[in-house]
């Protein structure tokens, strides 16, 4: 029976020593070498197995795959890809030294690379990180925030899923900028990427209870019903306006007041009439940018009534003629 000589690959994203039992059986049959120390390897020595460190893989896998019958070479966290070629060139050559096989002993579970975005945040906001970040605030940030979800939009009205993928890259990045941040913040007041992460795993399992907890919603109506009682429930008691996102651009935030108004029985036009002697207009310029913004309410509200996104429609439209123009000025005119 041919040698073995297997080249075990693990993911750096997982705790050292979390194996599957085929790399557990093979790291204690055989010799196990690696290029350097990892946790990976503390993990296997703490556990008995012959572990060395070598600089010369090919040579030490050969002889011990002669004398024992097999090796194992335990690949760093990119993989070893270069030794593994070299290695596996060598064998072409004198296949009967040995059989090599390559072998997963753990791997990456879905969301892993999220660890990674984590880990190069720190690593900007270290002391030997970026001096750029590290004079950011919450504050300074923000403005990103927007532009990165406009881009994003932009993406995803254009159709673009590939500009999509990289701008949600980009959104991700604001994210966990800001809850690295406030990581710093003092005791008692902190919080991290990971209390982000809980508190909407839990908000999803609390508003899903068809999914989560045997409810018996079924359509999207009742999930859609279903979910805003919840939400009205958890906030009993608050500003049923206190969450709205007044930096949003104005026809989408009349829309999502009018929206909430009607939630609690209160009309656009009412709620416009209750509204319009609120203080008297000092000149003509100011009555009539109120008779405009009366308009552009009513507007939003008709838009409401058809089932249309007024922001969308007159981005739309907008856009077309901006295209238009462009076209129109071109080379040639």
């Amino acid at each position: 029976m041919p040698a073995r000589i297997v080249l075990l690959v693990t993911s750096p994203r997982l705790p050292a020593g979390l194996l599957t039992a085929a790399a557990w059986d093979v790291v204690r049959e055989f010799p196990v070498f690696a290029a350097a120390e990892t946790g990976q390897s503390e993990a296997l020595r703490t556990a008995g197995c012959d572990l060395t460190v070598t600089g010369d893989p090919v040579a030490a896998l050969l002889g011990a795959a002669a004398d024992t019958g097999g090796a194992v070479w335990l690949a760093g966290p990119g993989g070893d890809e270069a030794m593994a070629r070299d290695l596996g060139m060598r064998l072409a050559r004198e296949p009967r030294l040995a059989e090599l096989e390559l072998m997963y002993g753990s791997w990456d579970p879905p969301g892993a690379r999220l660890l990674d975005a984590v880990t190069v945040t720190d690593r900007l906001s270290g002391p030997d990180g970026d001096p750029w970040r590290r004079t950011q605030t919450h504050r300074s940030l923000a403005r990103y925030m927007l532009e990165e979800a406009y881009e994003a939009y932009d993406a995803i009205d254009s159709g673009d899923l590939d500009s999509l993928r990289e701008e949600l890259g980009d959104v991700l990045l604001q994210v966990v900028l800001h809850a690295r941040m406030a990581q710093d913040l003092p005791e008692g007041e902190a919080w991290s990427i990971d209390d982000v992460a809980g508190g909407l795993v839990d908000k999803m399992i609390r508003r899903n209870p068809h999914v989560f907890a045997g409810g018996d919603a079924e359509t999207v109506d009742e999930i859609t019903e279903q979910w805003e009682r919840i939400k009205a429930a958890e906030k009993a008691g608050t500003d049923p306006m206190a969450s709205i996102a007044r930096s949003q651009p104005a026809l989408s935030l009349a829309a999502e007041v009018q929206e909430r108004a009607a939630r609690i029985g209160l009309d656009p036009e009412s709620a416009l009439a209750a509204t319009a002697g609120g203080s008297a207009a000092t000149d003509e310029a100011q009555e009539s940018g109120r008779a405009l913004a009366a308009r552009l309410w009513r507007v939003v509200a008709a838009a409401g009534e058809s089932g249309l996104n007024p922001e969308a429609e007159l981005r739309r439209v907008a856009l077309a003629v901006a295209e238009h123009a462009a076209a129109e000025s071109g080379p040639n005119r």
